[in-house]
């Protein structure tokens, strides 16, 4: 049965007459709903283990906008939390781990099949979500890429140019490949998990894969989404998957051919005038408006919202953010560019 969602429909390779639209980070602090529960529910982590205010700030974007896709509230280090990192939250300044640097340090962790019972209450969110959310607007499930939450595992934090991450690969190969392995593995179980509670399509942010180059990014950005992929495609083989290898450049050339992913999502490092010629002619792109535009508004915002709107008209697209929303941005400007994609 063909799909009705519209992006499902995108995601299926139709070219519709207004791209459907959603916004990375769309529930976040840039909302006065979403800082007000998050104040309820006390800290970040708090809120994303209680099912139903994350449920709540997920559907608050919704209710405001209109958006044709909910994703579900969560952090991409929820998973080395399951796997059995020490995980916590610094106030102005992000996620902080316990590092894994040693052989020592990779032993501590669990394995894979334990995940659930720390995940339990975010495929509860899903369910809440499921029967929450307007008949048209689909729900999507994420995590990060294996490389890219391996950087936060090694260095503990999120770090400029994923230095102690590449140290651990050419210093001590093996163990960077265990963990690789390991983190892939949860991946697969977690969005799978997902799916089962009622995700429609689900999205793999590797936010640092533009630091990978060459046989590296291949090696360690292709092929952990290739196999993540082919395994969620093997359970569920209806369900699309979105792959986010941000500023990969001319690596966003192929990148869908070589993982199998649905729909390649794009930042705004690349214009989307090139992706059209170099990357939607394998399939749905996402993207990819510069997020500043959130912030400044004016004529600007527009014109380039209908810019890429008319660049990828030729293909299936899914209008969004080349990056999350930043807390900075104006709620008024995010309605401007909604009403600019579907006014055409």
């Amino acid at each position: 049965m063909a799909p009705t969602k519209t992006i499902l429909r995108a995601l299926a390779g139709e070219t519709l007459p207004t791209p459907p639209i959603w916004m990375m980070r769309q529930a976040g602090r840039y909302l006065p709903e979403y800082r007000a529960t998050r104040a309820e529910a006390g800290d970040f982590l708090s809120l994303c283990y209680n099912p139903e205010l994350a449920a709540e700030v997920t559907l608050q974007p919704i209710r405001r906008y209109g958006f044709d896709a909910a994703i579900l509230f969560a952090d991409i280090l929820l998973l080395p939390q399951a796997l059995g990192a020490d995980l916590w939250f610094v106030t102005g300044e992000g996620p902080r781990l316990s590092t894994v640097q040693t052989q020592a340090d990779f032993d501590k962790l669990g394995p894979v099949e334990d995940i659930h019972e720390t995940l339990n209450p975010i495929y509860e969110t899903v369910r809440i979500l499921r029967g929450a959310l307007p008949s048209e607007t689909t729900l999507i499930g994420f995590a990060g890429a294996p490389w890219t939450v391996a950087t936060y595992m090694i260095a503990g934090r999120g770090t400029p140019d994923q230095g102690p991450a590449h140290a651990l690969r050419q210093e001590n190969t093996a163990l960077f490949e265990a963990l690789l392995a390991r983190i892939t593995a949860g991946t697969i179980d977690y969005l799978a998990a997902q799916i089962d509670a009622g995700a429609e399509v689900v999205k793999i942010f590797d936010s640092w894969a533009g630091s990978l180059k060459g046989e590296a990014f291949e090696k360690y950005a292709v092929a952990p989404a290739q196999e993540i992929t082919a395994a969620l495609k093997e359970r569920h083989p209806h369900i699309p998957v979105i792959g986010f290898p941000r500023e990969a450049g001319d690596a966003y050339i192929g990148f869908a051919r070589a993982t199998g992913v649905d729909c390649v999502a794009l930042d705004n490092s690349v214009s989307a005038e090139w992706a059209a010629q170099h990357v939607q002619v394998d399939g749905c792109v996402q993207g990819n408006l510069a997020s500043r535009h959130m912030v400044t508004g004016g004529a600007a915002l527009v014109e380039e919202t209908k810019a890429i709107v008319a660049a990828l008209s030729k293909g299936p697209h899914i209008f969004n953010l080349g990056h999350g929303i930043t807390p900075d941005a104006d709620p008024d400007n995010v309605q401007r560019m909604i009403d600019a994609v579907r006014e055409g």
